[in-house]
C-alpha cells in the first residue's frame, strides 16, 4: 500500500514522535508498503488522494491533517496514534478536535496497557497496543566507580517535571554518591536558565542538553539507573531502551510507564514527590538486593520491546482494518 505517515515532529527533532515516526516507517517498509512522512502541517490534499492509508501521530496536534484525510478519502483506513498528551491533556483542554480525531479513527494504537482507561468507553474497542522497540544495548557498570549515576532523559518542558532528580539530590547525605545526569534540549529559554541555575548550585546535577542518541546508548550501558519523573506518558520509549538494556528505572506512579512495567513493579514513587524520589534513589545506591530486584523486574520486561514483536503487532493491525 502506498502509507500516509504523520507526525506533528520536524525532520530535524529528536523528540519522541519523530522517532516513533522514522521507526514505523522503517517497520512498514520492511513490511512491503510505501511510505511518505509528512509534518502535520503540511499540504497534504494531494497526497491524499493518492495513498491508500493514513497513519497518524497525535490525535489533537495532527486534527488538521486527519480530518482533510477523512473528507478527501472517507473509504479509506484511518489509524491515530494516541500520545501521552493526547491522552491526558488535550482531550480535557481541547476535547472537540481530539475527540473528533478519536471518533474519525477506523482504529487507535495506544503505547502502554492503560492508555484505552483514558478515553471514553464507546472508543476503547478501537485501541490497539503496540509497543515501541529498542535495539539491545550491553550492560557494563562498575560496582566500584566514584559515583553512583542517575540518568534523566527527555527533553526538559512540563509534562516531564524534568528538574525534580535535581531537586531530589540537594540535601542528600554527604557520603551519598549519586549524582544526576540529564541529557535532553530545553523546550524553552525559561527552562535552560532553570537548568542551568540548578546545576550551578547543585554540585550533584549536571545538564548536557541534546545530545546524539549514541551518548544517549552510552548511558544505558554505564549509568546505574535512569529515573523517569515525568506528569504524562503515552508509553515513553526510554522505558523500553532502559528494560532491554536492563538498567534499573525508577519512575513517577503514573498510567504510562505503570501500563509499560506493571502495577507490581518496585520502583515507583508518587509524582512530584521529591522526598519520595530522594528515598528511592538512596535505597538503589545502598541497597543492591533492591537494585537488582529493579534490574530483574526491568529485564523481564524486555521481550515486549523488540523490534521483531512491534512489526508483527503493526502487521496484525494492518491486517485488521485492510
Amino acid at each position: 500500500m502506498k502509507i500516509l505517515l504523520i507526525t506533528p515532529a520536524l525532520p530535524s527533532a529528536r523528540a519522541g514522535n519523530r522517532v516513533t515516526a522514522v521507526r514505523w516507517k522503517n517497520i512498514l517498509t520492511d513490511l512491503g508498503h510505501k511510505v511518505q512522512v509528512k509534518n502535520s502541517q503540511d499540504d497534504i490534499q494531494e497526497i491524499c488522494k493518492k495513498s491508500d492509508l493514513m497513519l497518524a501521530l497525535h490525535a489533537w496536534r495532527s486534527a488538521n491533517s486527519i480530518e482533510t484525510f477523512n473528507y478527501l478519502a472517507p473509504e479509506k483506513p484511518l489509524i491515530v496514534a494516541l500520545t501521552g498528551t493526547d491522552l491526558y491533556r488535550f482531550i480535557h483542554s481541547h476535547p472537540k478536535p481530539t475527540l473528533r480525531s478519536i471518533k474519525l479513527a477506523d482504529t487507535l494504537i495506544s503505547l502502554h496497557d492503560l492508555a484505552h482507561l483514558a478515553i471514553p468507553k464507546v472508543y476503547r474497542r478501537k485501541v490497539n497496543v503496540i509497543y515501541q522497540s529498542a535495539s539491545s544495548v550491553k550492560r557494563s557498570v562498575n560496582k566500584n566507580k566514584r559515583f553512583f549515576d542517575a540518568c534523566v532523559i527527555g527533553h526538559l518542558r512540563e509534562e516531564k517535571d524534568p528538574l525534580r532528580a535535581a531537586y531530589a539530590v540537594r540535601k542528600l547525605p554527604q557520603e551519598s554518591r549519586i549524582r544526576i545526569k540529564q541529557f535532553g534540549k530545553a523546550h524553552t529559554l525559561a527552562w535552560a536558565k532553570r537548568a542551568q541555575k540548578e546545576a550551578a548550585s547543585n554540585e550533584r546535577y549536571h545538564w548536557y542538553g541534546e545530545v546524539p542518541h549514541w551518548k544517549i546508548r552510552q548511558q544505558y550501558a554505564h549509568a546505574d539507573v535512569m529515573v523517569l519523573s515525568s506528569k504524562m506518558e503515552g508509553g515513553a520509549n526510554v522505558i523500553s531502551e532502559a528494560c532491554v538494556a536492563g538498567m534499573p528505572v525508577i519512575a513517577s506512579d503514573i498510567a504510562g510507564s505503570i501500563g509499560l512495567l506493571g502495577k507490581n513493579y518496585p520502583g515507583y514513587y508518587p509524582y512530584g514527590n521529591t522526598q519520595g524520589l530522594s528515598e528511592l534513589l538512596l535505597r538503589a545506591e545502598t541497597d543492591r538486593k533492591f537494585l537488582a530486584k529493579l534490574e530483574k523486574a526491568c529485564r523481564s520486561k524486555s521481550n515486549l520491546f523488540t523490534y521483531a514483536k512491534e512489526k508483527n503487532n503493526m502487521k496484525k493491525l494492518l491486517s485488521k482494518i485492510i
